[in-house]
């Protein structure tokens, strides 16, 4: 008898919520249909399939008979349909309850779909904590699908990660699949005959092995350079189909449930807190991102087995990596508990439907794929949240004193039934949220410029390209190393600020610092010579509208007063600046008052703009009025109008918010939102003190809870 080996095939298909319809139907035309189109034709080939909710939400409307098509290989045995969570969140970061609830929506779904429960829940990014057997478990899920980093962290040697091993929590087992290194590397990279020859290395005379690949659907044909690999000249996917098929005396195709029917599991482990690798890479602080992969290189250069005991970060630490992470983290969490609360009906579903696709895994983290870095992905994000929590409250205000972020200091929430506004004494008094609740608009989610592990590839890659040396480019292999950039000279963008990108930061800044124009600010130069405006203040009054703090800056004395009104189409907020001096001299410098704000006015959008009489810009331009010239700025599709009146008349200058990400393109320049600022000349004697003011006046076109949100 000849050896045998069986191969599983598990591949993941996900769209993250708020993605554009024309880049999901890019990818199904060149991932998602031809599979399907492939296993069509070899229906010898089995394995199991998995599509996210996003995207199966996008099939019903755009693409029903392919669905109709995945339901005949359903019916014939040949393809299981795995579960998991339903919107694809990062189960560890959710309350249990939303974790069952998300988990046994999807079930149910795609039960309603397929006419069978799913065995198997795909696991969001890998993220797993000791805690997830119990979570899927007690959801009715019995396999769920690991990468090998996760079986070398459970002491699982190499030559055994060929089969299931079952895991417990809580009294409840789960079966684990685990991803063989070796077939992740080859599948779809490497000539299908490399691929045969490995398979046939590993089979036994017992064929008790099995060998698991489970990875992306969009890595045949979506990433960089896979489509004419896949199904163009190369025609991985059939040459592999078929030889598969040419071997199929000893290779065996299964669907996962097949092989736990056939074969008991290897034994018991137990998988601590992890991810694929390259996630708890990018999970570190930069510095230490570039030192681990270089170890990690080095190791796995030299056959090291130090390698197997090198890990990075948990997928936690993006947390406190970035800030906006963090605060997304914490008003979903607000908002989750609101939810809860409600009485059960109609309006909680609306509102459960909202939340659950707020918890979308994509804008929570940051590594190759943009995640966070994503404007339009991130603002939609936030309009689940604010939609969610919104309802809740059942268009009442939302106000409270508490620590909001979770670092053990007190912020301020102030509300009407118009606006949320979230302020952070302890970092400058600044506005971390001003959530416009009628139009779902996350007015202040600005991402901060910062440094990332990537930037000093990209820095390299421009003086060797400055110096006439060939840059790497994509390989087909590597997409995690692949060094290209959309435009030149992009490092001329890598500027880090000082501060959280927060609102209604005051800076004083030196005198001359007033011929300082938008180029100059975005380079931070006159900031530079201020102390930080990310210090902190005291809060002096708090009621459900009205915030007042108190700072200090050597000789200067500084209260500030948030307060809102307005109804719910038209908000308005205020802030009062009263600067006294104590000194005994006069103070001559200049006051600036920053606010930063997202209009989805990236790429030149037309309907995001910046108006003064005779004239408009696109939001992601620069500007410079002189003092007494009204401006506005919104965004036509969103329906926000917002008219900004400062008082004394102030000098208003503006420039767009620019980071540089790395994706699977490669580097890339992202709008991440506007920095407006409003200017004074300030001269102060000694002991006298006076009163800076601006007024936002927000006008909102669409009442989306009223309209039922669209869904």
């Amino acid at each position: 008898m000849s050896r045998r080996i069986s191969l599983a095939l598990v591949l993941h298909n996900h769209q993250p919520v708020g993605n554009f319809g024309w880049v999901i139907e890019e990818v199904f035309e060149k991932a998602y249909e031809p599979m399907v189109a492939a296993l069509e034709r070899h229906p010898h080939v089995r394995l199991g399939l998995h599509y996210t909710a996003p995207l199966l939400e996008w099939m019903d409307e755009q693409r029903p008979e392919f669905l109709d098509r995945l339901g005949a290989l359903v019916g014939r045995g040949q393809v299981e349909m795995l579960g998991g969570a339903h919107f694809e969140p990062i189960l560890v970061a959710l309350p249990r309850r939303d974790r069952h609830g998300q988990l046994t929506r999807m079930r149910t779904d795609m039960e309603r779909r397929f006419g069978a429960a799913p065995a198997g829940a795909w696991l969001a990014e890998r993220v797993w904590e000791p805690s997830l057997p119990a979570d899927l478990a007690g959801a009715g899920y019995r396999y769920t699908v690991l990468d090998d980093n996760h079986l070398r962290g459970a002491s699982v040697p190499e030559g055994e990660m060929w089969g299931t091993y079952t895991t417990d929590d809580e009294g409840r087992t789960l079966t684990v699949f685990g991803t063989e290194q070796g077939l992740r590397y080859l599948i779809p990279f490497r000539p299908v005959d490399e691929l045969i020859d490995y398979l046939r290395t590993h089979a036994t005379d017992d064929g008790s092995r099995l060998g698991t690949m489970g990875d992306d659907g969009e890595k045949f044909g979506a990433w960089p350079g896979t489509y004419e690999h896949c199904w163009g000249p190369g025609r991985w996917v059939d040459e592999c189909f078929e030889a598969l098929a040419a071997n199929a005396d000893w290779l065996t195709t299964v669907r996962p449930s097949e092989w736990m029917e056939r074969q008991p599991p290897i034994g018991r482990i137990y998988v601590p807190t992890s991810s694929y690798v390259e996630m708890t890479e990018w999970a570190l602080p930069p510095d230490e991102a570039n030192e681990f992969h270089a170890v990690l290189e080095t190791a796995r250069s030299e056959r090291s087995a130090a390698a197997r005991f090198l890990r990075g970060a948990m997928w936690r630490n993006f947390q406190s990596r970035y800030r906006e992470i963090n605060d997304l983290h914490k008003k979903m969490l607000r908002a989750s508990s609101a939810v809860a609360a409600m009485p059960a009906g109609a309006e909680r579903e609306r509102a459960l439907d909202h939340l659950y696709r707020g918890q979308s895994n994509d804008c929570y983290w940051h590594g190759l794929f943009g995640g966070v870095y994503i404007v339009h992905m991130r603002m939609a994000t936030q309009a689940e949240l604010i939609a969610a929590e919104d309802l809740a409250a059942a268009g009442q205000p939302i106000c409270g004193v508490g620590d909001h972020d979770l670092d053990g200091r007190d912020e301020v929430l102030l509300g009407t039934n118009g606006q949320t506004v979230l302020i952070d004494p302890d970092e400058g008094g600044g506005i971390g949220a001003w959530d416009l609740r009628a139009s779902r608009v996350a007015l202040a989610s600005v991402l901060r410029r910062r440094p990332e592990a990537y930037h000093g590839h990209l820095r390299a890659m421009e003086e060797a390209q400055a110096r006439g040396e060939e840059g790497r480019g994509k390989t087909a292999t590597s997409i995690h190393d692949q060094l290209l950039a959309k435009e030149q000279g992009l490092s001329a963008l890598l500027i880090y600020d000082r501060d959280e990108r927060r609102s209604g930061l005051v800076r004083l800044l030196p005198k001359d610092s007033a011929a300082a124009g938008p180029a100059d600010f975005a380079a931070l130069r006159p900031c530079d010579l201020a102390p930080s405006a990310g210090d902190a203040w005291t809060m002096e009054l708090v009621d459900d509208t009205t915030v007042a703090l108190l700072r200090r800056e050597r000789d200067v004395e500084l209260r500030k007063t948030i307060s809102l009104g307005g109804g719910r189409l038209d908000p308005r907020l205020e802030m009062e600046i009263v600067v006294g001096n104590s000194s005994g001299e006069d103070i001559d410098c200049q006051l600036v008052l920053e606010f930063n704000v997202n209009l989805m006015g990236g790429g030149g959008n037309p309907q995001a703009y910046y108006r003064w009489p005779g004239s408009e810009a696109r939001h992601d331009a620069s500007g410079d009025l002189d003092p007494g010239i009204e401006l506005t700025f919104g965004n036509e599709y969103n329906g926000v109008d917002i008219v900004a009146l400062p008082d004394p008349p102030a000098r208003q200058t503006w420039y767009p918010v620019e980071t540089v990400s790395n994706s699977e393109a490669g580097f890339e320049r992202v709008y991440q939102g506007s920095c407006l600022l409003f200017r004074w000349p300030l001269l102060l004697a000694p002991a006298e003190q006076t009163t800076f003011r601006v007024r936002f006046a927000v006008a909102q076109l669409r009442d989306l809870a009223a309209e039922g949100g669209g869904r």
